[in-house]
């Protein structure tokens, strides 16, 4: 498993102002620009550092994340105008094409992204993300982790779970990083693994995840709109992830990509690009060297 990234180098940060959110961004690295959704503070300690040699990472917040000023409306963290974020910092850092990259629910956005803006997109990179949220897709996820999970795991799952009430009740605002951190039995290869350091500083609006993950992805139909995008697309999946829906799933999906490719990593869980570093980065290059980046 990889080391947390230590992100006090030659790094360029700053912020983006977008309505009530100032999108925090990192720009990490040489090469092709490489946009990666999702925390700006969260996501470079789980991208390896050999990585950066490769390829230029735009770690980049979305209002999930991002810090904001005074009262929210709900409204605010609509798909769209997350999407509209992500165009804006492409346009603000002056970058060209792009490699989208979305772990987990970021999946959903990277794809998004692409059908609305092809030009602006070389590649597509899926990492650890479920067909959807929704209940059929969540049904077939509980049945493979009863059927395939071994005693100790879900021994640990539950002594982990018993101290989640606790903990939400003290800090509310914070549920979400706990929720992450106690679901680590269902998250990690190794499930002894503690990631509550992955998630130290990270600032969460929940409003934006209730909304983005309890109904945008719930919802969603990734399906729709792919007839029109003709952006080479790699779904990179753990063999050992409990959090969202199982490898094969994704079969009905398949056809309707113009160019997928599928890579599932036998010791990682929900985080390969952490889990193991040095095969993630060494499948991820490859890819975009034989799909035409210069990586």
């Amino acid at each position: 498993m990889s080391q947390i990234q230590n992100t006090t180098g030659a790094a360029m940060r700053g912020t983006i102002r977008s309505g009530a959110f100032e999108l925090a961004y990192s720009v990490e690295g040489s090469g092709p620009p490489a946009i990666v959704i999702g925390s700006a503070v969260y996501y470079p300690r789980v991208f390896s550092a050999a990585l950066r040699q490769s390829l230029r990472l735009v770690f980049l917040d979305h209002r999930g994340f991002a810090k904001a000023s005074g009262d929210v409306p709900v409204a605010d963290y609509a798909l769209d105008l997350v999407l509209d974020d992500i165009e804006r910092a492409r346009r603000h850092l002056g970058l060209g094409k792009v490699v989208i990259v979305g772990h987990s629910g970021h999946g959903y956005m990277a794809l998004e992204y692409a059908k609305r803006h092809p030009d602006h997109v070389s590649h597509v990179v899926m990492i650890a993300t479920g067909p959807s949220h929704s209940p059929a897709h969540m049904q077939a996820l509980e049945r493979h982790w009863q059927e395939s999970v071994c005693p100790e795991r879900k021994e640990r799952l539950a002594r982990d779970l018993a101290l989640l009430p606790a903990e939400i009740e003290a800090a509310p605002e914070k549920r979400f990083v706990a929720y992450c951190v106690r679901m680590g039995a269902r998250s990690w290869y190794d499930h002894t693994f503690d990631g509550a350091p992955l998630w130290e500083g990270v600032h969460v609006n929940m409003p934006a995840f209730d909304h983005l993950w309890g109904e945008v992805f719930r919802d969603i139909d990734i399906a729709k709109g792919l007839d029109g995008l003709d952006v080479p697309v790699l779904l990179a999946l753990g063999r050992s992830d409990y959090l969202v829906a199982p490898y094969e799933t994704w079969e009905p999906y398949r056809e309707r990509f113009r160019d997928l490719t599928v890579r599932v990593f036998e010791k990682s869980g929900h985080t390969p690009q952490f889990e193991e570093s040095e095969l993630f980065d060494a499948e991820l290059l490859r890819w975009l060297k034989e799909r035409g980046c210069p990586a």
